[in-house]
């Protein structure tokens, strides 16, 4: 798919997150990357055959304190890895859009502060399963 095609997708999976959401979103830029570098993979533990779909990287709202935004604050970054997003579709037989929407959820998610088994439980807990 043509990057412009997926930023195209990428900003309906945004608009997929609830408004209330949206509306909590402080200061987090949207990026999009081909792939995660070797040295994310590693620095996240990952098998040679695991890899990501997206990455958070910055403060969590939940360990902002009073001081944060006092003077240039650089942004968070939320990364979607466009070659994986594709390739998880493929193999699980869904639209893009549904996996490019997923992976947002799941990256704001540790933007408003959960760890990853947090995330994962509250991901098992929106699909319906236990």
């Amino acid at each position: 798919m043509h990057k412009h095609e997926f930023e195209k997708k990428v900003a309906e999976g945004f608009e997929r997150l609830p408004e209330w959401i949206r509306k909590k979103i402080n200061n987090v830029a949207l990026l999009i990357e081909d792939d995660p570098s070797d040295e994310l993979c590693e620095r996240e533990g990952l098998s040679q055959d695991e890899t990501l779909l997206g990455y958070y990287h910055g403060i969590p709202l939940s360990a902002r304190g009073d001081q944060y935004g006092v003077g240039p604050t650089m942004p968070d970054t939320i990364t979607l890895f466009q070659n994986p997003i594709e390739t998880a579709a493929e193999e699980d037989g869904m639209d893009v859009r549904d996996v490019i929407a997923d992976t947002i959820w799941h990256e704001y998610a540790h933007h408003f502060g959960m760890n990853e088994a947090e995330v994962r439980a509250w991901e098992e807990k929106r699909n319906g399963k236990k």
